[in-house]
């Protein structure tokens, strides 16, 4: 068992997760796993107008990193020769009638063209929305409670034009992983759900995480995320912990601890959920984003080396995973906050990422940290 320490062990970890919740955050829970043992503190409230912080392994909405671990499934299923990486997505997905030039490894990598259902920033500013949910701040949070289809999600974004044509360019689609969490059932007969707990919860015993598909609810204990919207020329703020994520499937609806978004990626890091040569691929960056097969690799420079990550952000939850490419040292946070249809607090989300990994994994000395290519 690993020595556990506190703020007062590591004042330099508790100063930069408070400075978070200065900069706006409601409230962070961190842990860091490295040669000093295990450091878990938190800062800021648990729920707004209250004093309790956030509870020490709450689980937390945890975003886009749910596409790690559908990634894992997919490539374990490669492993078995029950998948193909590199074979056209339609011969798993025929009803679909996607473009055949698109693989299964450009759906993992996100270089498969295919529009994003939550919406899409284009490059002279606009957006092109997407499901209707996420149009208007008040409409999200009248419809937070309706079911979708991942179906759905996948006939909706492809009723619009492909970004670019499949393996030229690369763009993050939600898309890509509704399309893989399809094609996991597909293959095994069973539900995404139920091989995730087979072949990912269970054997690494993460208790704590859930693959909600369309139940509202979230395992105590947890802080509170929070919704913010005009409504009538009034800003109304909105408790909206409770919410049906299947709006987000594969894209983002999963939830976790931070004790078990370390036990995972320090596994998947480490080698006990994959092949070497499978690790090896999911590990390999895409030039122009550093996005490889459902996670990210950056070059930290000199003061912090290469580490592996994901981080997602859902309605006001979010959370933060990283590990050094050998699964020895780790960083995993959540984080809670009031959301908004204008993401008025992306900029604090990005800049907590990188104040915790500069602390953590540069010894607090800035850098600028670049995909590695």
């Amino acid at each position: 068992m690993s020595l556990t320490l506190t703020d007062q062990d590591r004042p330099e970890l508790q100063k930069a997760i408070e400075e978070i919740v200065e900069s706006g955050i409601t409230g962070v829970q961190m842990r860091v796993h490295d040669e000093r043992g295990e450091w878990v503190g938190s800062a800021g409230v648990a729920e707004l107008g209250q004093a309790a912080r956030p509870p020490a392994n709450g689980h937390v909405r945890i975003g886009s990193n749910t596409k790690t671990f559908t990634a894992t499934l997919v490539l374990q299923l490669v492993a078995e020769g029950r998948i193909g990486l590199d074979t056209p997505a339609v011969d798993y997905l025929p009803e679909f009638g996607l473009d055949r030039r698109i693989t299964v490894r450009m759906l993992l990598q996100h270089t498969s063209g295919v529009f994003n259902f939550t919406g899409e920033h284009n490059a002279d500013g606009t957006v092109t929305p997407g499901i209707p949910c996420t149009i208007t701040g008040k409409e999200w949070v009248v419809n937070r409670f309706k079911s979708y289809r991942p179906e759905e999600l996948v006939r909706l974004a492809l009723s619009h034009p492909a970004r670019f044509e499949p393996g030229t360019g690369w763009s993050y689609s939600n898309t890509n992983y509704v399309l893989a969490r399809l094609l996991i059932s597909k293959v095994t007969g069973r539900s995404c759900a139920d091989e995730t707990k087979e072949r990912i919860l269970g054997p690494l015993g993460l208790s704590g995480t859930v693959v909600p598909e369309t139940s509202p609810e979230i395992p105590e204990p947890h802080a509170h995320a929070y919704y913010r919207y005009e409504d009538e020329g009034r800003q109304q703020t909105v408790d909206v912990t409770r919410h049906n994520p299947s709006w987000i499937s594969a894209g983002g609806d999963m939830i976790s601890t931070t004790q078990d978004l370390h036990t995972f990626i320090s596994a998947l890091a480490g080698g006990e959920l994959l092949p070497a040569p499978l690790l090896a691929e999911m590990r390999k960056p895409h030039p122009e984003s550093g996005f490889g097969l459902g996670m990210r690799v950056q070059d930290l420079g000199p003061n912090g080396g290469t580490v592996l990550f994901h981080n997602g952000g859902a309605a006001g939850h979010a959370a933060l995973m990283y590990s050094t490419p050998g699964g020895s040292k780790t960083l995993t946070a959540s984080l809670n906050y009031v959301d908004d249809a204008d993401l008025s607090m992306a900029a604090a989300f990005l800049n907590a990422q990188q104040r915790l990994v500069e602390e953590v994994f540069c010894g607090g000395q800035t850098e600028q940290a670049q995909p590695t290519s």
